[in-house]
């Protein structure tokens, strides 16, 4: 079950483990950590469709020595022609969830690669970068039960959706896992950026194809929607903890969400342990009270226009601790969210560190695979609002709320961790969770992963607000979160729905160590 390394060269993380080898193998060959993230990025929108695609956004953090860490934004915009009274002249009060009135966002993961790779130069050429996600899709990966799984969940609602089933289906049936998915027309795009350059995806004859396959189907994006995508460099948000600093992403991702957990649950932690009531308990508070202000302020910074940083401010800290009971559970009616997403990290020799994530939104997207180039299109653009008084109000060119927030540390003893995980609610939880047994109570790192979880809020196919538990806790423990109060609900062991989490960790003398979550496909690789 465990899925450990310590490494002195490099190492990458994946919650697929040919995405990680992908991402290893370019380290091996004099590469850098972000060349190595780009090679697990495309390999992994190959073998873990489910989860992302080239049709995604992306948010990375990365970290060089000496210098501060920066982050890349590349989220794409909503298309021009999407406005309220354009989806309710097509008769929808709400932005539909799937299919090509979904699709009404740019996919941005693709710019960010492009901007990495214009940030931290390597020596590696793209099609280096790009071959082993070209074989995979072209010669064919084995499908794995992940895909299977959530493939039989939605059928209902995907297998309708334009080019699904050419794809992801066998004769209109589900795929048998560790049967071969070979996906030509993805092979042959991904050719193309590697040879054309990956500018070609959005300003080029790629970008004109899909743009006019979307147009086709009835999507609002148009061509000079993908021309005017760029990723933007930004400053991280920073958290001061007692053990050192945490770093995330700004709006419009959940990255604030994340830090104030932390934040919050140093206050109050005190002498707690790991999985006792009082760190279990304290981070489900921190976590009500970070959604309160992510539930209410967190979208486009252009539209919402919020200052992130006030709430990691000391004293705004202070104030969301006091309102914390330390023995009784908040009342929480607050909606749920849901997503599925990759996080996966990489380091290098040089000191390089990258935490990254790459996301349709839901199990694939939209579910609309453009049949000319094999993409399919996120439907993150499904969590706009259609009321003009929501600040989600969707607007031509308005970035979506994005629940996508990688996670970086560097603790005061020396340490340097990226971490992150997949699944909407769950990731700033997971986060903490992982975060805390490390950096906090000492733990292993893989078994910091390893250890059951916990996440308050949706489940798979229902949003729910209750305080799932997996079912390894100690039963003495869920005896005393119900007496405070809390809704416990108890789920299977190592259950997809706490999310796939991973994490990496350089230490002083260069070591670095690695863990990959057992609920997932992945490893952890390195030399």
């Amino acid at each position: 079950m465990l899925r450990a390394l310590t490494s002195p060269r490099g190492a990458v993380t994946a919650p697929h483990h040919l995405a990680a080898q992908a991402g290893t193998a370019v380290l091996r060959d004099g590469g850098n950590a972000v060349e190595a993230m780009v090679a697990a990025a495309a390999t992994i929108a190959v073998v873990y469709p489910h989860m992302n695609s080239l049709g995604g956004d992306g948010f990375w953090l990365i970290s060089r020595p000496g210098q501060a860490p920066v982050a890349i934004d590349a989220c794409g915009r909503s298309a021009d022609l999407a406005t309220p009274d354009w989806y309710r002249e097509r008769g929808h009060a709400a932005i539909p969830t799937r299919g090509p009135l979904a699709a009404n966002t740019v996919a941005g993961a693709v710019s960010g690669w492009q901007a990495a790779l214009g940030l931290v130069p390597g020596k590696l050429s793209l099609e280096r970068l790009l071959a082993d996600a070209t074989w995979y899709a072209r010669e064919g990966a084995a499908v794995t039960a992940s895909q299977v799984d959530y493939t039989e969940r939605f059928m209902a609602e995907l297998a309708p959706q334009p080019g699904f089933a050419q794809a992801f289906l066998r004769d209109g049936r589900l795929p048998a896992a560790r049967s071969i998915q070979r996906l030509p027309a993805l092979a042959a795009t991904l050719a193309r950026l590697a040879g054309h350059g990956l500018d070609d995806f959005y300003r080029g004859e790629l970008g004109q194809a899909m743009a006019a396959e979307l147009a086709r189907l009835g999507s609002p994006l148009r061509f000079e929607d993908l021309q005017r995508q760029r990723a933007t460099i930004v400053d991280p948000l920073a958290a001061g903890l007692s053990i050192g600093t945490a770093y995330n992403l700004p709006p419009p991702t959940q990255g604030l969400a994340s830090l104030m957990i932390l934040a919050i649950f140093d206050r109050i932690r005190g002498e707690a342990a790991a999985e006792t009531f009082a760190h279990v308990h304290g981070i489900v508070e921190a976590t009500k009270q970070a959604f309160l202000v992510r539930n209410r302020h967190v979208g486009d910074p252009e539209a919402v226009r919020i200052d992130a940083r006030a709430f990691l401010d000391p004293d705004a800290i202070a104030g969301r601790a006091r309102a914390i009971d330390a023995t009784r559970a908040r009342a929480w009616p607050e909606p749920a969210l849901k997503g599925d997403t990759v996080w996966m990290g990489a380091a290098d020799g040089s000191g390089i560190m990258v935490s990254y994530i790459q996301s349709v939104y839901w199990e694939f997207g939209s579910g609309v695979v453009l049949e000319d180039t094999g993409v399919t299109w996120q439907n993150r653009g499904a969590s706009f609002s259609l009321d003009p008084a929501s600040h989600l109000a969707l607007a031509p060119r308005r970035k979506p709320f994005h629940t996508l927030n990688p996670a970086l540390a560097r603790l005061a003893d020396g340490r340097e961790i990226v971490y992150g995980n997949m699944g909407g609610d769950g990731q700033p939880q997971s986060q903490a969770a992982v975060f805390s047994r490390y950096a906090m109570f000492g733990q292993d790192l893989q078994q910091a992963v390893s250890a059951p979880r916990w996440l308050l809020g949706r489940t798979w196919g229902q949003m729910s607000v209750s305080l799932k538990l997996e079912d390894r806790f100690d039963p003495s423990l869920v005896a005393a979160l119900r007496a405070a109060g809390h809704d416990v609900e108890i789920v299977p062991a190592y259950s997809d729905l706490v999310g796939h989490a991973g994490a990496l960790v350089r230490h002083p003398n260069g070591m670095i160590d690695g863990a990959s979550d057992p609920r997932s496909d992945g490893s952890v690789a390195g030399y």
